[in-house]
């Protein structure tokens, strides 16, 4: 074999521009499907970090039934203390959890003592709400980050149209469960950016001011959001908490919780999707490139060298060690290409990361670009040009091992 890798690589080099041609496109492929990979790779992780971390979390725990009746915001469908003492038993000491945050979720009246509209409001307790969801605070745009009893966050586009600034008094009355309404007065401690998705227009008050309003008994919760330390994880750990969560049966035996992760309660899962799709497809066309290219250069190879190819059956060459070479110079050709390719790319992916190119997503302005590359998504597209380029020879490769040696000597 090491022979027949020495006449492979001569037989390469004895046609270098057209062995370079054929490495330099097959490298071109890589780079180009490197870079695309990477850069949507850093768009879709800055798409689910704004989702995740500003707002969802990455998972969420709700009473059997609350997701499907979410736009009505049900207070009926509330966690009892004595359900999330249970909860509480699960989530507590699980080394895959980060930080874990209860809600309350309410629909309400937001009046200006001028003007009355309508608000969706989470009652949270702060320290951990910014723990499970640590870009809420970069969310703020003026005021107090800090959120205090007594104090409310806005979203931007209601302070807007309500004409209301930080420091103003405001109220908000709400409907409780038993159908009586209760207000309070709240004070603007900040204007919130309005972010794109479920949640992304939600006004936020500490989850004590919540309870007041609303008049509930007990501890009373509409939602847990989870952070997970790490989010590749987001699968596993989503497949055992669901498994434990199943095991918690109401009087009925039925299942009390719910478990949805973030691709299911946000729409931006899909473009996250297509985005897949579109890397999917950005591969494909790499394969057309490396078998064309490739296939293309072993079949002049065959025709050009018919005569040489016919010496070596006459002289006693088994037609397995033809097919292995020729094989081999397909092969090295797509080693030469994924390495270059792959090395070439991983630095034009650096050289993005120095330049600091910034770009805007909705209303958020001056992001800057992270481009990072998987190893082991360099790994899949190395190992697809290789096998492309493997699969490009055999045909031609074939066709030299079934030569007839008597035709092939008398060929000009």
């Amino acid at each position: 074999m090491g022979k027949l890798c020495k006449i492979a690589i001569r037989n390469l080099l004895r046609y270098k521009r057209r062995t370079l041609l054929t490495t330099s496109l097959i490298s071109i492929g890589v780079i180009f499907v490197l870079v695309f990979v990477a850069v949507t790779g850093s768009f879709k992780a800055m798409m689910i970090a704004q989702n995740t971390d500003a707002m969802l979390g990455h998972l969420q725990i709700h009473r059997k039934g609350y997701v499907t009746s979410i736009d009505n915001l049900p207070l009926n469908l509330n966690l009892k203390a004595g359900t999330m003492a249970r909860l509480e038993k699960i989530l507590e000491g699980r080394p895959e959890i980060a930080a874990w945050s209860p809600r309350v979720k309410f629909g309400a009246m937001f009046s200006t003592f001028v003007e009355t509209t309508n608000i969706r409001l989470n009652g949270v307790d702060p320290e951990r709400e910014l723990a499970t969801v640590p870009l809420l605070a970069g969310r703020v745009l003026e005021g107090n980050k800090a959120l205090g009893r007594g104090h409310l966050w806005l979203p931007e586009l209601l302070a807007k149209g309500m004409k209301v600034k930080v420091g103003d008094q405001v109220v908000i009355v709400a409907t409780n469960q038993d159908g009586s309404v209760n207000g309070k007065p709240l004070t603007v401690s900040a204007i919130l950016e309005s972010a794109t998705g479920p949640g992304g227009r939600d006004g936020y008050l500490h989850i004590e001011d919540a309870a007041e309003i609303l008049r509930l008994q007990g501890r009373e919760i509409s939602e847990v959001a989870i952070r997970l330390k790490d989010f590749r994880q987001l699968d596993a750990v989503s497949a055992q908490l669901d498994g434990l969560l199943a095991k918690e049966l109401n009087q009925q035996q039925k299942p009390i919780f719910e478990l949805h992760t973030w691709e299911k309660l946000s729409p931006f899962f899909n473009i996250a999707r297509m985005i897949d799709v579109m890397t999917f497809f950005i591969k494909l066309m790499l394969i057309a490139i490396v078998l064309v290219s490739i296939m293309n250069v072993m079949i002049m190879a065959v025709y050009e060298r018919i005569r040489e190819i016919g010496t070596m059956a006459a002289i006693g060459t088994l037609p397995g060690k033809i097919l292995a070479l020729f094989m081999l110079e397909g092969f090295s050709l797509g080693v030469a290409g994924a390495v270059s390719g792959s090395l070439l790319g991983v630095l034009l992916v650096g050289a993005l990361n120095i330049a600091k190119i910034s770009y805007n997503f909705g209303r958020q302005t001056g992001l800057i670009l992270e481009a990072a590359i998987d190893p082991a998504e360099l790994a899949v597209i190395s190992a697809i040009v290789i096998a492309g380029a493997v699969l490009a020879t055999l045909q031609p490769a074939f066709k030299a091992s079934r030569l007839d040696p008597i035709k092939a000597l008398r060929h000009l």
